[in-house]
């Protein structure tokens, strides 16, 4: 019997849900909401009736949220504090030497998430070898009470407790019984050394985890009182994770929505030849690769200039969703975002008095979204209210009236959106001519053929369920784990006895936290030339310095173009567990005539035009649509410009191509 399992994405504008059962695919789309956990049930309970079940009959529930990264970039997460060792409390603000602008004088760094009013020291010292001076438990309890009574949360992050965590243990402990309050320890959220980036991680887990453990559980009690089961959650690796876990590990969470999103674009497209995922909503657009059928991770990232040290997947965001607000600057040059309009009040063309343009707004003057296209199936738009918002717009940036505003409003985003792009692509060494463009989110598909165009990627695939994706993939997400541990040594004199110690400790840690089944485990190492300050992960079976010096030279090489004759340095080991989930297969027939009229739209190659308007769910396997088109369908809208052409595989895909 098919497993009936439901994935919502919560966005800035729209919460998605994806329900598969035995008889198929049904998704929906609703309003965000204030309380995310609102907006969630909403869409569960849509989701339900449109496929004739009782919200009791789901057997699985995935979840991607954007409680964390909301509360970094608005900065409204936990009133939190930070015990450090003697000397290190500002490492917080020092941070690193690199600038954030290189030729910016007057270049600012983001404040830190502990002011250091909340930062306190203690007199203890570990060092790689082992503890130097033990922690007094005294000096503890006397520092419990010196710490603010407003403080919601404590990170504690000793020097080189990634190496020896006896004293940052006691001093959690300690905490956990003065205080009534989350305690994180670094050597539980990031076991790295690196003091910046594993004391800025632990404050993120910090900084978030009561919004986190607030937020999943009161999901779980409304889905317990609507019979549905608690959710899974997606981390910023790419996999699901029980809800417990999340709670007492917020910081996984910080990219859960992109996240699950590639996960969906890699579960539905073919890649052989790789994929640039392009996912536009309706705050910001997301953007990250697929190489060689793997989804592109990393452990150096940062959200608002905040390092994170976690794996999650490699996305780039751009401020320019949907919902981005059009504004002129000082120098009367036309602008797209970062600020966004959101679900209330919304673009101006959702009537619910949004008063300035944003780029759903252009989309509607330009025809690519018609006066008779329900958003999510349901909410009608209001064409007049988005002209007067772009002429409005067209009057202060020195314009001929809404259609050119909405013109620039369009071609703007699109400058964007494709910096975003090459950022991934071209800045890494890659050919974005050789990377097909998946397209997905309730705005993606409006806007990516011309994205394509402007970049010469030759193909755009837009899934069927591509409004929803990131919800569909939740569906497809395996359960996954990971743990690191620092262990630094020259490659060829690394104790093979200590390697595999580190790595069974690991291994075991990460079964631990496994709850769908057995998991398939993986070790890795990173490791670098010696002298260099980053590393490459490569893969880690049995522990052959040879074989992993050869390995890691080959990863070099493929990665910055060249290999040295140099000394390799064992830096960090990780393991990482994953149960796997085959994505849903989507049936797909393709039932009527897909025509439902013509339209008059703005494209930038022959100006105004009648364009033929489609029901995309109408769309026959094997059908081929020659552009100008434009095809719609509950959750998104795909535009094909004039001289693509786009065809129909047998799971409702869509493919488009330049006409030869």
């Amino acid at each position: 019997m098919t497993e009936t399992h439901i994935g919502v994405d919560v966005g800035g504008t729209f919460t998605d849900v994806a329900l598969y059962t035995e008889n198929g695919l049904t998704t929906a789309k609703v309003p965000s909401t204030a309380d995310q956990s609102v907006g969630v049930m909403a869409a569960i309970e849509k989701a339900c009736e449109d496929a004739r079940i009782a919200p009791e009959e789901v057997d699985a529930f995935s979840h991607a949220m954007t409680v964390s990264v909301n509360a970094l970039l608005e900065r409204n997460g936990a009133k939190t504090a930070l015990v450090t060792t003697d000397g290190f409390r500002d490492v917080l603000e020092i941070g690193r030497q690199a600038r954030p602008d290189l030729y910016d004088l007057d270049a600012e760094k983001p404040a830190p998430l502990v002011p250091r009013k909340r930062r306190y020291e203690l007199d203890e010292r570990a060092t790689p070898e082992g503890i130097e001076e033990p922690v007094d438990e005294g000096d503890v309890r006397e520092l419990a009470n010196r710490i603010d009574d407003g403080v919601e949360s404590v990170a504690v992050c000793l020097l080189h407790a990634y190496a020896h965590d006896d004293n940052e243990r006691r001093v959690a402990e300690v905490l956990r019984e003065e205080l009534d309050v989350p305690v994180s320890t670094s050597s539980e959220v990031l076991a790295e050394f690196r003091e910046f980036e594993r004391t800025s991680t632990t404050a993120v887990d910090a900084y978030v985890r009561p919004a986190i453990d607030s937020y999943v559980g009161r999901l779980a009690e409304r889905a317990a009182e609507a019979g549905v089961p608690v959710p899974r959650i997606m981390q910023s690796n790419g996999g699901t994770a029980e809800a417990e876990t999340v709670r007492e590990h917020a910081v996984t969470t910080t990219l859960s929505g992109p996240a699950a999103g590639v996960v969906g674009a890699g579960a539905t497209v073919e890649n052989e030849a790789g994929l640039v995922t392009f996912d536009m909503g309706g705050t910001s657009s997301d953007v990250s690769l697929v190489r060689d059928g793997e989804i592109e991770r990393t452990t150096d990232a940062e959200i608002d200039g905040i390092p994170i040290g976690t794996p999650m997947v490699d996305v780039n965001t751009v401020g320019a969703g949907g919902g981005s607000i059009a504004w002129v600057d000082s120098g009367g040059a036309l602008r797209v975002g970062p600020r966004s309009a959101g679900a209330e009040p919304g673009p101006a063309c959702y009537g619910k008095g949004g008063e300035r343009a944003t780029v759903t707004d252009a989309n509607v003057v330009l025809g690519y979204i018609g006066p008779e296209t329900a958003l999510g199936g349901e909410m009608t738009l209001d064409v007049e209210a988005a002209e007067n918002v772009l002429a409005d717009l067209a009057e202060r940036a020195g314009l001929d009236g809404p259609l050119e505003a909405a013109r620039g409003v369009y071609r703007v985003a699109n400058a964007n959106m494709a910096r975003a792009v090459r950022s991934v692509t071209v800045e890494r060494g890659y050919d974005p001519r050789g990377f097909g463009l998946v397209a997905f989110g309730g705005a993606g598909p409006m806007h990516a053929v011309s994205l394509a165009d402007s970049l010469d990627i030759d193909r755009v695939v837009v899934p069927r369920p591509a409004g929803v994706l990131s919800a569909f993939g939740l569906l497809a997400a395996d359960e996954k784990h990971d743990a690191v541990r620092t262990y630094r040594a020259p490659l060829k004199e690394a104790d093979a006895a200590g390697v595999e110690s580190v790595c069974s400790e690991l291994e075991e840690r990460v079964r631990g936290e496994t709850a769908t089944g057995e998991p398939a485990v993986e070790r890795a190492a990173d490791l670098r030339y010696v002298g260099q300050s980053f590393e490459i992960t490569v893969p880690l079976s049995e522990f052959d310095p040879a074989e992993l010096e050869e390995r890691f030279h080959a990863a070099h090489n493929r990665t910055y173009g060249y290999r040295m004759d140099e000394a390799v340095e064992l830096v960090n080991l990780r393991a990482t567990a994953t149960v796997p989930r085959e994505a849903p297969q989507i049936a797909y027939e393709g039932v009527g005539d897909p025509v439902v009229g013509e339209r008059e739209a703005y494209f930038p190659e022959t100006g105004r035009r009648e364009a033929t308007v489609y029901d995309r769910d109408r769309l026959a396997p094997g059908e081929r649509v020659v552009g100008p088109a434009v095809l719609e369908q509950a959750e998104s809208t795909t535009v094909l410009p004039p001289e693509w052409v786009g065809t129909v595989d047998s799971s409702g895909a869509l493919t488009a191509r330049r006409q030869d």
